[in-house]
């Protein structure tokens, strides 16, 4: 390897580990740092600013204008899943799901947390980001907590939701399309790889909490609609709403928004709500605003994508990627369970983030696509649950008056767990 090309690979190496901690530090903003890198990383690897050649990948043309675009189908399903999720509140499926759960388990401390963390796993299938969150947080951690479940544990349960339903959404599975490549049918085939552990060991998680917690009352100062004796209730057929999309993907492979599309169709049909066209406006408008600082980290990482993968980049990382390249079962196994703690504090195995790019870059020295989906799967179960910078966990633990560093703690070696058997799980049928 010649000394340009290592003076070039130290370069980016030192981009890399400066943004990572500028980053960790909410020293810059994800969205911010990510166009920054991609351009520093074509001007390090020797990639043209502009160029008369139409096909010479060049930075303005090809990594930012190209780069740009590269995540429109999962920017098409971030907006319409948020569209969907806005729409099941605004008709009363979401409360009107938390309601029957509620009523079914009724005052048992472990039942109505076991309950409630089916509950939210199939609402937050249907609709991620902060705004569920809060919605069915709100709904969900007072009846918890007026049930005997500790603030740590109401804390868990949400967190388990959320991490557990964003493996189901649809909506999230059109990432892996941009940055992999993969049908959409493989996504929603290999899905259960990375959820039944998850499943499995949250439920253990939640129980064994509950028993340490021994014996706990307390009321909740604050007043919920979900009290609300004078809200119209939902009719209980449309409760099945928020699974149709995931089941019209697993079943049929239908594309993420059209299976969106005909969820809110057939929402609209089974709930009947008054002035439907304003409904569905609103929920659209709404869902637009909500992810919003999803889209702009997406057109982020498209443009880190096409820099990573431009040509002149890629042959001065290839060969270091090659050299840590996992190889063989036990290395798949312990390469990504060991490194599975880099998916937090915007670390670089985080797919919403700097994740693709080293995905990018393992699958191009010789990782299939499959293995990295896998990988990068298992390891969002730990990121969207631990992470204390996502936007859900600062909330959570606001909520529930739990410090975020303590739901760290306590979550980090039971996630660490899952990925272990995740990665087990997927080595045998990779392997």
């Amino acid at each position: 390897m010649s000394n340009v090309l290592i003076f070039q690979a130290l370069g980016i190496l030192a981009v890399f580990v400066i943004f990572v901690i500028l980053m960790m530090q909410r020293k810059i903003p994800t969205i911010i740092a990510l166009p920054l890198m991609a351009i520093l990383f074509g001007l390090i690897g020797g990639v043209p600013l502009m160029s008369s050649d139409p096909e010479q990948v060049t930075i303005v043309g090809s990594i930012l204008g190209e780069g740009s675009m590269r995540m429109s189908t999962a920017i098409a399903g971030v907006i319409f899943g948020s569209f969907f999720g806005q729409l099941l509140s605004k008709v009363g499926v979401t409360k009107g799901i938390i309601r029957k759960a509620a009523e079914t388990a009724g005052d048992k401390a472990i039942l109505i947390a076991l309950t409630f963390f089916a509950v939210g796993t199939i609402i937050i299938s249907a609709s991620g980001g902060l705004g569920m969150v809060i919605l069915i947080g709100t709904i969900m951690v007072p009846i918890m907590l007026t049930t005997g479940v500790a603030p740590i544990t109401a804390s868990i349960v949400l967190l388990l939701s959320v991490g557990t339903g964003a493996l189901f959404n649809v909506s999230n599975w059109a990432v892996y399309v941009d940055v992999l490549g993969l049908p959409v049918s493989e996504i929603a085939y290999y899905t259960w790889v990375s959820a039944v552990p998850l499943i499995v060991i949250g439920a253990i998680m939640i129980v064994v909490s509950i028993k340490k917690q021994g014996s706990v009352r307390k009321t909740w100062a604050m007043n919920n609609d979900f009290s609300n004796k004078n809200e119209k209730n939902v009719r209980t057929i449309a409760l099945i709403s928020p699974i149709i999309p995931v089941l019209l993907v697993f079943i049929f492979s239908m594309d993420v928004v059209a299976a969106i599309i005909i969820g809110i169709m057939i929402t609209l049909i089974l709930s009947t709500p008054k002035r439907p066209l304003q409904v569905v406006s609103g929920s659209f408008v709404e869902g637009i605003q909500e992810v919003a600082g999803a889209v702009a980290l997406m057109i982020g990482i498209g443009m880190l994508l096409n820099a990573v993968m431009a040509p002149e980049v890629a042959a001065v990382l290839s060969p270091f990627i090659e050299m840590i390249i996992p190889s063989g079962m036990i290395g798949y196994i312990l390469f990504f369970t060991i490194l599975s703690p880099l998916a937090i504090y915007r670390g670089p195995l985080n797919v919403f983030g700097l994740g693709s790019g080293v995905a990018a870059l393992l699958v191009s020295a010789g990782l299939s696509p499959l293995a990295a989906m896998i990988a990068l799967r298992n390891l969002s179960s730990l990121q969207g649950v631990s992470d204390p910078t996502n936007s859900h966990n600062v909330w959570i633990a606001d909520f529930t008056k739990v410090d975020v560093n303590i739901i760290l703690r306590k979550t980090i070696g039971w996630m660490i767990l899952v990925v272990f058997v995740s990665m087990v799980i997927g080595a045998f049928i990779l392997y």
